[in-house]
Formats: C-alpha cells, sequence, structure tokens
C-alpha cells in the first residue's frame, strides 16, 4: 500500500502530536485508576496505556509523515485516522471521567488545532 506524495510536517506540530499522544495515554490511564480497585487497579493502570500504546504504535500507514514511515502492520489511511481519534477521545473522556475537566478541555482544543493545522496529512490519510 504505497502511497505518493505524502506532506510533510512541521517539528512543531509533530513534537505537539507526540504530547498529545502522551496526555491521551495518561488520561487512559487515569481513567483506568479510577475504574479499578486494589491490586488490579495497578495492573490496569499499567496494561490499558500500554495496550493503546501499542496498537498506536503498530498499525500505521507506509510513509506517514508523523512517523518514521515505517509501518509494522500497515492499515488504510482511514483506519490509521479512526485508531488516532480513537486512542486521543479515549484520552480525553478518560481524564473528565478521573475529574480532570479542564485537562479534558485543554486536550479536545489542542487535537482540534493539531489536525486543523496537518490537514494536508489528515486528507492524505482519507485518501490512502
Amino acid at each position: 500500500m504505497a502511497h505518493v506524495n505524502p506532506p510533510e510536517m512541521d517539528g512543531w506540530n509533530l513534537a505537539l502530536r507526540f504530547g498529545l499522544e502522551l496526555v491521551a495515554l495518561a488520561g487512559i490511564g487515569a481513567a483506568a485508576w479510577k475504574v479499578g480497585s486494589g491490586g488490579m487497579r495497578w495492573v490496569l493502570v499499567v496494561v490499558v496505556p500500554v495496550v493503546a500504546a501499542a496498537i498506536w504504535g503498530v498499525f500505521n500507514v507506509l510513509d506517514d509523515p508523523s512517523r518514521s514511515g515505517a509501518a509494522p502492520v500497515e492499515v488504510p489511511g482511514w483506519t490509521r485516522f479512526a485508531i488516532e481519534l480513537l486512542i486521543l477521545g479515549c484520552g480525553v473522556a478518560g481524564l473528565a471521567f478521573s475529574g480532570r475537566r479542564g485537562l479534558a478541555v485543554g486536550l479536545s482544543v489542542l487535537v482540534v488545532v493539531h489536525y486543523a493545522t496537518s490537514w494536508s496529512r489528515v486528507t492524505w490519510l482519507l485518501d490512502a
């Protein structure tokens, strides 16, 4: 599934994207902490974000400019975009669920900024 002319991304947007990923994983972990209890709480707070990070890292579009270009498991662009929205959305929901509504709103705004400023990548993914 090679794609022609992947768009370039600015360094600041790549840095923003990395921060969004980390905050989303923290939000997912916060929700896992709130849902769990006892020893299972510790298992969930580690396992759930690790699974989300593995999904984020494994399922990719070949030559994606926001990544190394590698795709351990190559998927269509729309699938990758759905994975991103799902994980970032779960991060927002996790922050809100765990009582960090201000952070949830902030993450939501920054996700919109990221995708708005990398719209060429979004359209490339949806056409891929």
